[in-house]
């Protein structure tokens, strides 16, 4: 068999079967999904604090390098909602040098942890902890666009949600009425535009398009690109290595490691979703190696955070992207208005912006989740709603931590609940497989006890069972470990600790049909030595046969009885 390397990005295999049709095909998809990323990368820009050439930079660099060194055939990169909040906060408290050194430590953790093949646990974070996020996010986006829509003036308009409510109500009596029409007007445009006509010319660059010729013309007196940021620079963005404040480098860390977990979850569930639009299989790490990639060059030219965008990588797909050619051609669309019509963007309606984001958030918010939690153990449910609370009225970071820390102590809690020790008598009713293997006519003083789950750390404890069912007559208690299918150091320890207790007072501990998983990790700690092999039996019928010869023999001299 032909070795092949271990991480190897998906354009590699593009041009195997690549013809004029398909080439045709990629260069749609990408005019199109860059036409839409145009507006939302500006508009992402500025609502996370930062500028609109920011998000039109990580647009342009980060989605060409995801494309050329990801592991998945559509995946489309560039900013993403989902950091606009995070931003925002890091932008408002540390400053864009800082936000910016974050981004390259996110990309670092990245790379490693595609490097270290960990691209595969990170599927496995929770279901409501990232619906959680995912409204909460939703949430953020919608109040950071509030002002804008609405034409409201804020001298300095809070980070967090709860002082950003109170700065918001008390600033309603100046609102500006064409401003928040047209933020109505262009929800309404983009939430109704024809599906059939979105394939080919968007709704959101309708809006864009049609409130830019409103103010060129003086049709409109609103706030703009060009009155609030002095327009778009034309050209490629310089090249600068970011200086943090390094006393807070701990605080960056912390704050660089929610932002690669959010990254890393954003991108492989835009992948999932995409695997199954193309029927394909994407390679989870070598993706991680790509957004770290991104993530890594992106800040060096001043462009904000990069993850895989599941609206753009739809839209891409829907559109008759195949490859990552799309994927390449949707980021030159990018370099091209940074090169000759970035001055045209001066005209653009912040408040048209701020429509699209709003449409943005209203889709990407998981609302039916709030109705189905009901219906959620409540374990569950504490950890959407934590992750959710905490995302609107903390930070993301916090949010991140708490929930991954929740996540883990219900997966504990569950594991333990499905341990059980229990007494064996006779076959065991209603179960199957080994637990259904009946127990062999044992002689006086043996016990047999069949552990069932997976004996991990917080399931070890019960172990402490088979010691308290001991009587005073008991010479052999026999574990039948077959329905074990996984063991930890933790558990090894118990079960030590149980064979030294037991042999205090004179018993002794036979092993009957050790699972692969516990197996190796009890021959390789030397368990079976210090246990003797000989007490180490395939089945019950050979641990039944090994307690007899056991029992048959004088008991040792100097036993303590209970």
């Amino acid at each position: 068999m032909a070795w092949k390397p271990s991480f190897r990005p998906r354009i590699i295999d593009t041009f195997q079967d690549y013809d004029r049709h398909r080439l045709l095909a990629d260069v749609n998809a990408g005019l199109v999904v860059g036409v839409v990323a145009l507006s939302l990368c500006i508009g992402l820009g500025i609502a996370s604090g930062a500028s609109p050439q920011a998000g039109l930079y990580a647009g342009f660099i980060g989605g060409i390098l995801v494309s050329l060194l990801g592991g998945s055939r559509v995946q489309i990169g560039g900013p993403a909602g989902a950091f606009v909040g995070m931003i925002a906060a890091i932008v408002a408290e540390h400053g864009m040098a800082d936000l910016l050194f974050c981004t390259m430590l996110a990309g670092i953790i990245l790379v490693v942890m595609g490097a270290l093949r960990l691209g595969a646990l990170i599927k496995f974070v929770p279901h409501p902890l990232i619906m959680g996020f995912t409204c909460g996010i939703a949430v953020v986006i919608m109040a950071s666009q509030v002002s804008t829509f609405l034409g409201l003036t804020l001298a300095d308009e809070p980070a967090h949600l709860p002082a950003k409510i109170v700065a918001l109500v008390r600033a309603i009596p100046g609102v500006h009425v064409p401003t928040a029409i047209l933020g109505l007007a262009t929800v309404l445009l983009v939430r109704f535009w024809p599906g059939r006509w979105q394939r080919r010319v968007p709704g959101s660059i309708v809006a864009v398009l049609a409130g830019s010729l409103a103010v060129a013309f003086g049709a409109l007196e609103v706030a703009t690109i060009g009155s609030r940021f002095g327009g778009i620079p034309r050209g490629l963005p310089d090249f600068a290595v970011p200086q943090p404040d390094w006393n807070n480098l701990v605080e960056l860390v912390r704050v660089a490691f929610a932002m690669a977990m959010l990254c890393g979850i954003e991108s492989l569930l835009s992948a999932v979703v995409a695997d199954g639009m193309v029927d394909d299989r994407h390679d989870s790490n070598q993706e991680l190696m790509a957004q770290g990639a991104a993530n890594i060059v992106s800040p060096l030219f001043g462009g904000l955070p990069v993850t895989g965008v599941i609206a753009r990588t739809a839209t891409n797909i829907r559109s008759g992207g195949t490859t990552p050619v799309a994927g390449v051609v949707h980021s030159l669309v990018l370099l091209l208005v940074l090169l000759v019509a970035a001055p045209l963007a001066r005209h653009i309606p912040l408040a048209v912006l701020a429509g699209v984001l709003v449409n943005v958030a209203l889709r990407m918010g998981e609302w039916s989740e709030f109705a189905a939690m009901r219906r959620y153990p409540p374990g569950d449910a504490a950890v959407f709603l934590a992750s959710f609370l905490l995302t609107v009225l903390v930070d993301l970071t916090l949010a991140v931590e708490v929930g991954m820390l929740l996540s883990a102590f219900l997966f504990i809690k569950r594991v333990t609940e499905s341990t059980h020790v229990a007494e064996m008598e006779g076959e065991q009713p209603g179960a199957t497989g080994a637990a259904r293997e009946p127990v062999p006519p044992l002689p006086p003083g043996v016990l047999v006890y069949r552990i069932f789950g997976s004996l991990l750390f917080g399931a070890a404890e019960k172990l402490e069972y088979v010691l308290r069912r001991i009587s005073g007559d008991t010479r052999v208690v026999i574990l039948n470990v077959a329905p074990v299918t996984a063991m930890d150091s933790t558990a090894l320890h118990r079960l030590e600790d149980l064979l030294r207790r037991l042999r205090r007072g004179g018993r002794h501990l036979v092993l009957s049909g050790p699972h692969t998983q516990p197996y190796f990790l009890m021959e390789n700690a030397g368990f079976f030595d210090e246990l003797g092999r000989e007490n180490v039996a395939a089945d019950l019928e050979h641990a039944a046969r090994r307690a007899r010869e056991i029992v048959e023999r004088p008991r040792e001299h100097g036993a303590v009885h209970r």
